[in-house]
């Protein structure tokens, strides 16, 4: 008979398989573009996936089973950049310019920080949250929004907007506190708000700024690295 943590797994993967193929399908079909399925992807993949670690049971092999599923994830990304999975569906989805082989930056970039923040923070310290939020709440959804309100361009970086660098700050902070506040409701965390809230605007805060840094294709190591080196010193 199954245990929980292996329920909990199968109940995971079904999850992040049907949003991802869905996604696909999506984008494959032309009724999303790519890019907008790319950030739908990097924007809704990491709340559902930390919202079943609620799922697992507080025995130490949970947060390796929780890996499992963004590593296999990554690993199949890996394989359709290099080419040995034809996947059109998942090229359409998670590449700018229809190549296969930008799946191997951004995306498998993506793929490894959820791994690596599974793994190192798990449910024992809400850095790995945080940085996961950041990521997908404030980079995902600051090309989109930049892209859709006109503003300046700031100065030292003509690719990104005031208003992607406000979403960046913005979306980090409000995914972040929405998600602490469901583990603190579940029982996993017990924090004082009005210094958590602190923390997340400067941790947010920063993040924006690195986000705007004029660098290609990093953003999704360079945020949540932001993200964790921040935690250390405030959490």
């Amino acid at each position: 008979m199954l245990g929980k943590n292996w329920i909990a797994l199968i109940i995971t993967l079904v999850l992040m398989l049907l949003w991802l193929r869905l996604m696909d399908s999506l984008a494959h079909r032309g009724i999303i573009s790519s890019p907008v399925s790319r950030k739908i992807i990097h924007i809704g993949t990491g709340p559902f996936f930390v919202l079943c670690w609620l799922l697992f049971t507080d025995q130490p092999s949970s947060r390796y089973l929780a890996a499992l599923v963004p590593l296999g994830i990554t690993v199949q990304f890996f394989l359709v950049g290099v080419g040995v999975i034809k996947d059109e569906a998942a090229v359409a989805a998670m590449a700018r310019h229809g190549d296969r082989r930008e799946i191997l930056r951004g995306p498998l970039f993506y793929g490894i920080v959820f791994v690596a923040l599974t793994l190192l923070y798990w449910v024992e310290n809400p850095i790995g949250i945080v940085a996961l939020m950041i990521l997908c709440g404030g980079d995902g959804l600051a090309d989109i929004v930049g892209k859709k309100i006109p503003s300046r361009q700031v100065s030292w970086s003509p690719r990104k907007t005031w208003a992607g660098s406000i979403t960046v700050f913005l979306g980090g902070f409000v995914f972040s506190l929405i998600i602490l506040a469901v583990f603190q409701a579940a029982g996993v965390f017990d924090f004082q708000w009005g210094r958590m809230i602190l923390n997340l605007v400067l941790i947010s805060l920063a993040c924006a700024v690195v986000e705007s840094l004029p660098m290609r294709d990093v953003d999704n190591l360079t945020v949540p690295l932001t993200a964790v080196l921040l935690g250390h010193l405030l959490f």
